[in-house]
């Protein structure tokens, strides 16, 4: 059972978190990887969102070889055997749900089958796509054929540059970009001037 996504944190809190309840909140929005929060935690103070979204890229970005391949494994493949069994993280499932991957017919079902073994053949791992960049599944699918084509390191780049975009839409759910107005000025209304 998915359980209701907390409200966004306020950006201004951010800077007030000790580092367990940083990664526990940053630690999901990259799947099943909570080192990267953890990791990114380092960087701090983050001036804005955009510094700490380019935080958490770094770390992605920079890790060993051997680590960004067990961050690319750990993604689910679209409307793959996690999506069946209904065992996604509620963050994944919203995306594939969003545009109709938990409730394919028949021959799009074997369709993505493909696609995804020929990836997963090619590359060693899963076919990673920010799909909140995507307005239909024909343009998912039309990009996992066109990486096909790509060499593997230039593939292992543009999956971690796609599993940054969904971290980039997700952070945007977990911290609001905007920081909260400051209060307004209490006024003393017999003097007519500010306290």
């Amino acid at each position: 059972m998915n359980t209701p996504t907390p409200s966004p944190l306020a950006w201004n809190a951010l800077a007030l978190l000790d580092e367990a309840t940083f990664c526990a909140r940053l630690g999901p929005v990259v799947e099943h990887s909570p080192w990267v929060a953890r990791e990114a935690w380092a960087a701090r103070p983050f001036a804005d969102w955009a510094s700490l979204c380019d935080g958490l890229s770094r770390v992605i970005h920079g890790a060993d070889e051997a680590r960004q391949l067990a961050l690319l494994r750990s993604h689910p493949e679209l409307a793959g055997q996690e999506a069946r069994a209904g065992t996604m993280t509620a963050d994944s499932q919203s995306e594939q749900g969003r545009l109709g991957l938990l409730a394919l017919d028949a021959a799009t079902v074997q369709r993505i089958e493909s696609l995804n073994r020929r990836y997963r053949e090619r590359f060693g791992f899963p076919f990673i796509v920010a799909l909140r960049l995507h307005g239909s599944l024909a343009t998912v699918l039309q990009a996992g054929e066109a990486r096909l084509a790509n060499d593997a390191l230039t593939e292992r780049r543009n999956a971690l540059q796609q599993v940054c975009e969904v971290m980039r839409g997700r952070l945007a759910q977990t911290v609001s970009p905007e920081p909260s107005p400051p209060p307004s000025p209490s006024v003393n209304t017999l003097a007519g001037t500010p306290s």
